[in-house]
């Protein structure tokens, strides 16, 4: 697979340097103004502050770290070529990023026939913000294997809520949903690791 940095211009150690010091005390939004200019040390500081998080991510959601590496791949190459479409107004850059993972991963799964459709959009209440936090403490492995098993786009909402820390609208944003449908799927989630947990808990007993 191409690598972004194959399209880039060779220039020298120093001036690289000297522009990689500069990059990092820019925002998010200054390094990815300088990566529609072309600009290779703008790129790297935007894959050291995301890359390690987005793959860890992605990792969970896949549960293949071979998986993970190439979708993170392909999203820091996707937004090389198209850093010129993010737009403010939609969001953080660290949301738009992860936009992009996020369809590439529902394209892939689409591929493989691993997408399921079962879940609705419909509101409904809040369960807890804290609940996912608890029950890991509670349970260990039994949530986890909880989270594995659940349809995949409530997963994906409780990855990036609970453990990336995406506030619920942004999440809404990543997944191209309305906020009411994102915290549907939040508590549709909720509610089924909290009935599979528990009841693993008393199997247990």
């Amino acid at each position: 697979m191409a690598c972004a940095s194959d399209t880039l211009r060779p220039v020298s150690r120093r001036r690289i340097d000297q522009r990689l010091l500069c990059a990092a005390d820019s925002s998010d939004e200054e390094l990815l103004r300088q990566v529609r200019a072309g600009d290779r040390p703008a790129f790297t500081e935007l894959m050291r502050r995301h890359l390690d998080p987005l793959h860890a991510y992605l990792a969970r959601l896949t549960a293949s770290r071979s998986d993970a590496e190439d979708l993170a791949q392909e999203t820091f190459l996707r937004i090389w070529q198209k850093a010129h479409t993010y737009h403010r107004r939609r969001g953080k850059v660290s949301t738009w990023i992860y936009r992009i993972a996020h369809n590439l991963c529902i394209d892939q799964f689409r591929k493989r026939g691993e997408l399921s459709n079962s879940a609705t959009a419909e509101a409904t209440s809040h369960a807890g913000d804290q609940f996912e936090q608890q029950a890991a403490r509670e349970a260990g492995c039994r949530l986890e294997t909880a989270l594995a098993a659940l349809p995949e786009n409530q997963r994906v909402a409780v990855l990036l809520c609970q453990v990336r820390g995406f506030s619920n609208a942004e999440a809404a944003e990543i997944m191209a949903l309305n906020l009411a449908a994102l915290e549907s799927l939040l508590a549709r989630a909720r509610r089924s690791l909290k009935q599979k947990v528990f009841i693993d808990e008393g199997d247990t007993r």
